[in-house]
């Protein structure tokens, strides 16, 4: 066979082949627009020159301490400046960032540090009782970093060797790192809610970071200079990317540690705030505040949201108030968003109800995303796309996570056949857009937090009356979905639904609480199997 004209003299070279990186876009940011605004905190404001000689410094100093490729860096965090450098400066040393989240109890933020084999742990005061606790339980300590952060006046004390402005006024802001040697390494760690109680270790690589970096900015149209209000938890899948998005574009990141209603609504107005992300209780919380927490603004607000679908209801109030809503939808194990509900043209004609129902929608995949479809998960033949036939949501593309840390099954169970298998079941619409219906994970998205149902209902069991539990989603004005406990007692024993609630607690993140407690026989079919369908209708109908 005649060998192609393309094919000789003519390959990959060193002049044109340059590993994809999402670390690459601060340097040129704090090149071009060095006196540009890039950080908002209260009464602070950091420059791109700045920001990028503090990212310097955070990796210089973690070289000098022996950090470098492949170690792990976990920080607990809120959405403070120091949270954005270390989304530059870790990975600019090909470390791997491992962002916690916050609400998280001990002994989960323990396993996370000794399963991740974290080498220094970034830790805000806010969080030393909890961290405190954790770090008691690990055999071997990583290096402590305090963040002792003004704008926290609350308890706490500092558990570490050094806090973090003087850990950066020991690195240099000249220092230049190697490149990146490959891009397919890991940048980051992130875990989530696994099917066995033990959270699952997500591993994320340069270039897919790169990859949805871009995506983010093609899919929501980002513009130049634009203002990001952090009202999503940077700790969500490394903030769906916006870190580096946000960044790339030289926009503005305004940081919040807590989301507050008239906080946000003083933030919008006073640095003219163009995007924020959040989850839907977000957009609950926004509807709800009171009149005199709503400062007026003139422009309108871009705001996505993603975890359970917005009622129609949610969307046309948001409307009102002068916020765009785009619903996505996305898992950790793609870098957060992977699917939008694209506007189409035709819809300016509809009612604002018919355009809120076709909003609520997950939609079509993102730019960078290669393929998706909805699918038989055992054939992996498409389902119809009638809106009626249910089937597997399946990604496919350079987005896709490297694979769970240290569980080969579950990474070959996930990549099966060739496709990433998300868990979650939906219908296809006559126009191509999907429409989550269920969830085989039985993962309920409660306020933006991924709760496993069988981790709730094994905590539930351990209690001396419970014989069966079985936990399910029900629908919540403001926090999208609650679990809700349906709940078979022993014999002769007896519990209230308070006492098992506060028992719960003991065991479980707050977030992963019961707020509904049903006590009675579970419907199960012939073979013993709990009819949780049967229970999501009677929730649904509470």
């Amino acid at each position: 066979m005649k060998e192609s004209i393309f094919a000789t003299g003519l390959g990959r070279v060193e002049a044109n082949s340059v590993a994809l990186t999402p670390v690459a876009f601060l340097p040129r940011s704090a090149a071009i627009y060095p006196d540009r605004t890039a950080i908002v905190h209260g009464e602070r404001r950091i420059s791109y020159r700045e920001f990028g000689a503090r990212a310097r410094r955070l990796a210089s100093a973690l070289a000098a301490r022996g950090i470098g490729e492949g170690d792990t860096v976990s920080v607990v965090l809120p959405n403070v400046p120091a949270m954005l450098e270390v989304h530059h400066g870790v990975p600019m040393l090909g470390a791997v960032l491992n962002a916690i989240n916050t609400r998280l109890d001990a002994g989960t933020i323990g396993y996370i540090l000794a399963h991740g084999e974290a080498k220094v742990l970034i830790t805000d005061r806010e969080f030393s009782a909890t961290v405190g606790a954790a770090l008691a339980r690990l055999p071997k300590k990583p290096l402590v970093i305090d963040l002792d952060d003004p704008l926290y006046e609350g308890p706490g004390e500092r558990l570490g060797e050094i806090e973090y402005e003087a850990l950066l006024a020991q690195g240099s802001p000249e220092f230049t790192p190697a490149p990146i040697r490959d891009e397919w390494q890991a940048i980051a760690l992130n875990y989530t809610s696994g099917t066995t109680g033990n959270p699952k270790g997500v591993v994320v690589h340069h270039r897919g970071t790169w990859m949805l970096t871009i995506g983010q900015i093609m899919a929501w149209h980002l513009p130049p200079a634009a203002v990001y209000l952090w009202t999503l938890p940077m700790f969500h899948a490394n903030g769906w990317c916006f870190p580096w998005s946000v960044t790339a574009l030289a926009g503005t990141h305004v940081c919040l540690r807590r989301v507050e209603p008239a906080l946000i609504f003083r933030l919008i107005a006073e640095h003219r705030v163009t995007h924020m992300c959040g989850a839907p209780t977000v957009l609950s919380m926004l509807i709800n505040a009171p009149g005199e927490a709503r400062v007026r603004f003139d422009h309108v607000v871009d705001i996505q949201t993603g975890g359970a679908s917005p009622p129609a209801k949610v969307i046309r109030a948001m409307n009102e108030l002068g916020f765009r809503v785009q619903h996505i939808y996305g898992l950790t194990e793609v870098l957060g968003p992977s699917t939008l509900c694209a506007w189409q043209d035709a819809w300016d004609a509809l009612p604002p109800d018919e355009q809120a129902a076709q909003q609520a929608r997950q939609g079509v995949r993102y730019q960078v995303v290669d393929g998706q479809m909805v699918a038989d998960p055992n054939t992996l033949e498409r389902v119809p796309p009638d809106g009626k036939t249910l089937g597997e949501v399946m990604l496919q593309g350079n987005t896709v996570m490297l694979g769970y840390l240290k569980d080969k099954a579950a990474t070959a169970a996930a990549f099966a056949g060739g496709w990433f298998h998300t868990g979650d079941l939906a219908v296809e619409h006559p126009d191509g857009y999907i429409e989550i219906k269920d969830r085989l994970k039985d993962i309920i998205i409660s306020g933006g937090e991924n709760i496993a149902s069988i981790a709730v209902e094994a905590a539930l069991t351990r209690h001396p009356a419970v014989a069966l539990a079985a936990v399910v989603a029900r629908p919540d004005d403001k926090w999208g979905e609650t679990p809700c406990a349906f709940v078979e007692l022993r014999p002769g024993m007896e519990v209230t639904a308070e006492a098992l609630i506060v028992f719960a607690r003991d065991h479980l993140p707050s977030f992963a609480v019961p707020r509904t407690v049903i006590f009675g026989p579970l419907p199960v079919t012939a073979t013993g199997k709990i009819q949780k369908y049967e229970l999501r209708q009677r929730a649904r109908a509470l």
